[in-house]
């Protein structure tokens, strides 16, 4: 279901993006960033999904990317990609790069964020662990990545204590996978290489392919995750309603894949 649009100027957009209104403008006029609604006086208004795909082109040129290979990037997703979808490709595009924050201070954090936000926003915000507090009470390690989703759950109805609660969910739940792949590697993989004293040269192809298994492993949970929340919605709403957030996804063969 497509997200209304938040109503944002192109000078807002920029600000909540991180970037300049130059670059947007650019990335237009590559056809990167679909056209803005005009609204009144012919003002250009953007919504959750230039939002979500600008947060992504950013993030595939921190990759390296060149624009051209960014177009061809575009063009293989299907058009009416919502805001959310578009988080969850940038999410995992962002999985393959170290860490990063920024030290942002409460002027620039809300800028980014388009809003004020209060004491118990910067609490929730820190449980979800999109920013973290220093010594100085005005300025703040941010993961840029986040924010954007963060700020978007601040409106949710759920109680500080349940987004720490789900918080611990995800943590455990994902690092008992991590562990048990890891282990299955080990056994299975490196185990019989290493009984028989593999050289330099096999330890470091080794190495590699426990690289490359990296992104195929985070596919395929996201993939088994979205899988099981269409599940449970579908127990907890019934068929209906999950046909109705989800059209077309009974026997299309995309479910989820």
């Amino acid at each position: 279901m497509k997200e209304p649009a938040t109503d944002l100027t192109v000078d807002e957009l920029a600000a909540r993006a991180g970037v300049t209104v130059r670059t947007i403008r650019f990335y237009s006029t590559r056809g990167l960033l679909p056209p803005p609604e005009i609204g009144p006086r012919r003002v250009g208004r953007y919504g959750p999904d230039h939002l979500s795909r600008l947060a992504l082109i950013e993030e595939l040129q921190h990759q390296g990317l060149t624009l051209s290979a960014i177009e061809r990037y575009l063009a293989q997703l299907p058009p009416d990609l919502s805001a959310q979808d578009l988080a969850i490709h940038r999410a995992l595009v962002a999985s393959w790069v170290p860490d990063k924050a920024e030290d942002m201070t409460r002027d620039q954090l809300e800028r980014r964020a388009g809003r004020e936000l209060t004491e118990e926003d910067l609490d929730r915000l820190a449980a979800m662990s999109v920013l973290v507090r220093t010594e100085d009470p005005q300025v703040f390690r941010v993961d840029p990545g986040l924010l954007h989703l963060g700020t978007r759950l601040l409106d949710v109805p759920i109680a500080l204590e349940s987004i720490l609660a789900a918080r611990t969910v995800v943590i455990e739940h994902t690092r008992s996978a991590a562990r048990e792949l890891s282990r299955l590697f080990k056994d299975e993989v490196w185990g019989p290489y290493r009984e028989g004293g593999p050289d330099a040269e096999e330890m470091a192809r080794m190495k590699s392919l426990s690289a490359h298994m990296q992104p195929m492993v985070v596919q395929a949970l996201v993939t088994a995750f979205q899988r099981s929340m269409k599940q449970e919605l579908r127990e907890w709403f019934g068929e209906s309603a999950a046909h109705e957030g989800n059209p077309g996804s009974e026997g299309s063969g995309t479910d989820g894949g």
